[in-house]
């Protein structure tokens, strides 16, 4: 390298270190049981669950927001297993009572919710938000909110321009070849530890560890259901999020 180009580029590195986020971390390691749902993790927040450094940058995000009007607020965050499964086996039992079938029932449950286990909720680093200066409607949730004229529009023009400067980062996509999980616009994930997190639960064989946890319809749960399921739920996701 020429001796200006290096004088050049040694000039720059300064600025480089001062803009990159101060969330760049090694994310730590966890046990399998917490990736699942079933450990003790240490977790930070006031009505909602995180760990301490998506914590910390959500605090971040929220006074960032709040100067341009947009208070956002958790809806959920971290649940643990049983949580999870109380979801699964409530959703199961509603769907059945309407006529589904077993097969139905579960593939109906697998549009919006996990199987217990699964859950990025496990791993206290994704939340779903709202925008709490506006009018709350009855179910605060629904996709329509979302865009023009709904509620949360400006929460999401602002979460689509700013998120990733925190860490955040949508995942459950409205892209038209993404499978599994349908379009979730107030899902977000802290990456620098979700990215890491998944990578190490994909090591984990989730047949054995739920088999005997009481999850309705688990008898449906085939080898080849759960690697369908792990390829379009859990792995076609946003690919920023992937390892």
């Amino acid at each position: 390298m020429r001796r200006r180009s290096f004088i050049e580029i040694s000039s720059l590195l300064p600025l480089a270190l001062a803009i990159i986020p101060n969330y760049v971390f090694s994310a730590p390691k966890i046990s399998w049981q917490e990736l699942i749902g079933k450990g003790n993790p240490e977790l930070f927040g006031d009505g909602y669950k995180l760990r301490k450094e998506a914590y910390d940058s959500f605090l971040k995000m929220k006074e960032s927001a709040l100067k341009d009007g947009i208070d956002i607020q958790v809806v959920s965050g971290y649940r643990d297993f049983y949580h999870q499964r109380r979801i699964w086996n409530r959703k199961y039992k509603l769907f059945t009572q309407q006529g589904l079938s077993e097969e139905e029932t579960i593939e109906k449950i697998i549009e919006y919710s996990t199987i217990p286990g699964t859950s990025r909720h496990h791993w206290g680093t994704d939340l779903d938000i709202i925008d709490g200066n506006s009018k709350q409607p009855k179910k605060v949730l629904l996709t329509r909110h979302f865009e023009e004229n709904g509620p949360y529009f400006k929460l999401k023009n602002w979460m689509d321009e700013h998120a990733n400067s925190f860490g955040f980062y949508l995942v459950y996509t409205n892209s038209d070849h993404r499978k599994g999980f349908k379009y979730e616009p107030w899902h977000y994930s802290f990456k620098p530890l979700s990215k890491v997190y998944l990578n190490e639960f994909l090591e984990i064989d989730i047949l054995e560890q739920i088999k005997n946890e009481n999850i309705l319809g688990f008898d449906h749960f085939s080898k080849n259901f759960i690697g369908n399921y792990l390829n379009n739920n859990i792995l076609d996701i946003n690919p920023e999020l992937l390892p």
